[in-house]
């Protein structure tokens, strides 16, 4: 028989989403077998309905606020949707100094979800109990816990708890302390990575510089040098401590290479601008494409639409970004997020996307190697990638690209000379900025009548991920990902934390 087994809310994401999922026994074996699974987003925000009438250049500032995570995606969209709309382009200097910005919080994001928000997925922190060592950090994290149990307390403040009582974690005490030590790390990493982008970004998470051509401020060789010291001990980070704590991951739970595979569709608007232009299909670090069957396309953003069948809008489906409406309808669907569609197709966005992008576009011959023999050293085909490891090891290749190429970026500063370009408004046009938050494909579409903005819209990762179903009844990325995974406990629902989560979901984003 049937039954419903509900995570809500999901914890450890950025937001407020439930899952939803029907489960059955799963022949004779005493597990279960999600047979199908729905995804709630259950905010409601209207920052595109705020936007409305104000003058564009808040833009980019109000946008931010979209995101506590990613506000920096959100800024530079916002600003490249309106230099499209005037018609001017990025300085040199602005161009590098916002993909410097970009980079940072790029960083920051992909080592904060690993260790703080899905790596607890895999720790067993009861483990800490057995260290004897003389790590400073492991002993004091070891008491903290041991004070905790004899007063039978509940880990007061503590990320580790509540958690599901399962035997499925690392059953390695070494690499339990281990990836528990890193934990910490990540936490001094991550601020570093914050002061990082606030050298050219002035401030985070919310950056008061970007602007239209690039950035307020000069470049300058105390800001180089600032970023650059932050950036060695970064990098230093991601090789010698996340990449190898990944892997440490993979080996340890190689059955998640068959487990929480979407439907193999891959979309990437492509990020990090190599060019001093706007618009569409740009030269990017990150380039653009799509992957539907196995088969590389390049990118044509008319093929986008946005279906509301199951969600909470009374606008009509099937409609383009230029045209799309905010109007909600709190009676109406089971989630505040649209059901976004590429050529009638259900799309998977993100890290995994853009590697599958890169893997299977044209050239990146470099990058193409490099995913080859990483798997070859895991024996893992390539597509094995479409799973909870593939998303996390796409994100830790990711990292090392973006680490090695913000010292390229910075040796291309040219010091004292411009870092944005004077600019009017013009009385009325519109324009798109399409780039990729560390969560996938970000678009804002902008339209300005009598200098004010008179419509906007965006589609973010999440909406992407974690869309209900469409008016064809064709389930999310998400959901799709979910159906099919065997459960050892539908009290304990690990498998199906551990596939949402692999998506690194922000709600926040997707409720815009």
């Amino acid at each position: 028989m049937a039954q419903t087994v509900t995570i809500s809310p999901l914890t450890r994401i950025e937001g407020h989403l439930a899952i939803h999922t029907e489960v059955e026994p799963d022949g004779s074996t005493g597990r279960f077998k999600i047979t199908q699974a729905r995804c709630e987003g259950e905010m409601f925000r209207g920052i595109e309905t705020i936007l409305e009438g104000r003058d564009p250049l808040d833009a980019q500032q109000i946008t931010q606020r979209i995101c506590g995570v990613c506000p920096i995606s959100h800024g530079l969209a916002s600003c490249m949707a309106q230099e499209t709309a005037y018609g001017i382009r990025p300085t040199r200097n602005g161009r590098i100094a916002q993909n410097l910005i970009f980079a940072a919080n790029y960083l920051q994001s992909h080592i904060l979800h690993f260790y703080h928000l899905a790596a607890l997925d895999f720790v067993d922190i009861t483990a800490i109990l057995n260290y004897n060592g003389n790590d400073p950090t492991l002993s004091a994290l070891r008491n903290w816990v041991q004070n905790a149990l004899d007063k039978n307390l509940a880990f007061p403040g503590a990320p580790f708890l509540p958690r599901y009582e399962v035997k499925q974690y690392l059953n390695s005490d070494e690499s339990n302390w281990k990836l528990i030590n890193s934990y910490v790390q990540a936490l001094q990493i991550r601020r570093l990575a914050h002061e990082m982008a606030a050298v050219f970004g002035a401030k985070l998470p919310h950056s008061t510089s970007l602007v239209p051509t690039g950035v307020t401020g000069e470049i300058t060789i105390e800001r180089v040098l600032a970023y650059k010291a932050r950036l060695t001990q970064i990098t230093e980070f991601v090789q010698s401590v996340y990449l190898p704590d990944l892997l440490t991951a993979a080996a340890a739970f190689g059955h998640y290479w068959d487990i929480g595979q979407s439907y193999g569709n891959f979309l990437s608007y492509g990020a990090f601008r190599m060019e001093e232009n706007t618009g569409e299909n740009l030269l990017n670090f990150f380039p653009s494409g799509v992957v539907i069957g196995g088969r590389f396309q390049p990118l044509d953003t008319q093929k986008i639409r946005e279906y509301v069948e199951n969600s909470r809008y009374s606008s009509p489906s099937n409609l383009h970004p230029w045209d799309g409406q905010t109007k909600p309808a709190p009676s109406k669907g089971y989630s505040w997020l649209k059901a976004p569609r590429y050529d009638n197709q259900v799309m998977e966005v993100g890290p995994l996307a853009r590697v599958m992008v890169t893997y299977l576009g044209p050239g990146n011959d470099a990058r193409k190697k490099e995913i080859e023999d990483t798997l070859s050293s895991l024996s893992v085909p390539v597509e094995k990638m479409n799973s909870v490891l593939g998303r996390h090891l796409a994100r830790g290749l990711e990292a090392r690209w973006l680490a090695d190429q913000c010292v390229r970026w910075l040796n291309e500063l040219e010091l004292d000379q411009p870092a944005a370009a004077d600019f009017s408004l013009p009385r009325q046009g519109r324009g798109v900025g399409l780039t990729e938050a560390p969560r996938g494909a970000l678009g804002h579409w902008l339209t300005i009548q009598n200098y004010k903005i008179e419509h906007y819209q965006c589609i973010v990762p999440t909406t992407w991920n974690c869309s209900p179903r469409d008016d064809q009844g064709r389930a999310g990325a998400v959901e799709k990902a979910l159906e099919g995974t065997v459960l050892e406990d539908p009290a304990q629902p690990i498998e199906a934390g551990r596939i949402v989560r692999s998506f690194d979901p922000c709600i926040a984003c997707a409720v815009h």
